[in-house]
């Protein structure tokens, strides 16, 4: 009889607790997460995207998503699993230059413009620095991705 009466106290003061520490927690944050699997390569639109509750300073605590405005429009690098946290480098820009494509690349040196029909030899996003193979004459260059899919080769 004793034992028992000292492991009711001993349960009711834990729960006296729990209950004192619960009515001080922070309240849960909600985050972005897949409301179904997201595969590498998919663009990512608002009707993928749910919120879901996680503990306070998550958001603080570790690289990921805070909004929807942060990942809708973008592309998935991995796969992206419902009801899980989407890190910062899961995702990346949409492609505006894919490889294997022939785009334009553009050098300019004050009123001087060249222009000439390149291969790309990577995908990139805007102002991303690609590879480029010149189609004539064969020669690997850098650029950069423009918004109208062209590529700027800077001065040397």
């Amino acid at each position: 009889m004793g034992i028992a009466r000292h492991l009711l106290a001993a349960v009711a003061s834990l729960a006296a607790l729990v209950i004192a520490n619960t009515g001080n927690a922070a309240p849960p944050e909600y985050l972005p997460v897949a409301n179904a699997t997201i595969y590498p390569g998919d663009a990512i639109s608002e009707a993928m995207l749910t919120d879901a509750a996680f503990p306070a300073g998550t958001s603080a605590n570790f690289p990921v998503v805070t909004t929807h405005g942060e990942i809708a429009g973008k592309v998935a690098r991995r796969t992206l699993l419902p009801g899980h946290l989407i890190l910062r480098n899961a995702i990346t820009e949409p492609a505006v230059v894919e490889k294997g494509s022939i785009v334009a690349a553009v050098y300019q040196d004050g009123e001087l413009t060249i222009t000439a029909s390149v291969l790309a030899l990577q995908s990139g996003a805007l102002s991303q620095a690609i590879q480029v193979r010149n189609v004539d004459s064969g020669k690997v260059i850098v650029g950069a991705v423009q918004a109208d899919g062209s590529v700027r080769i800077a001065a040397q």
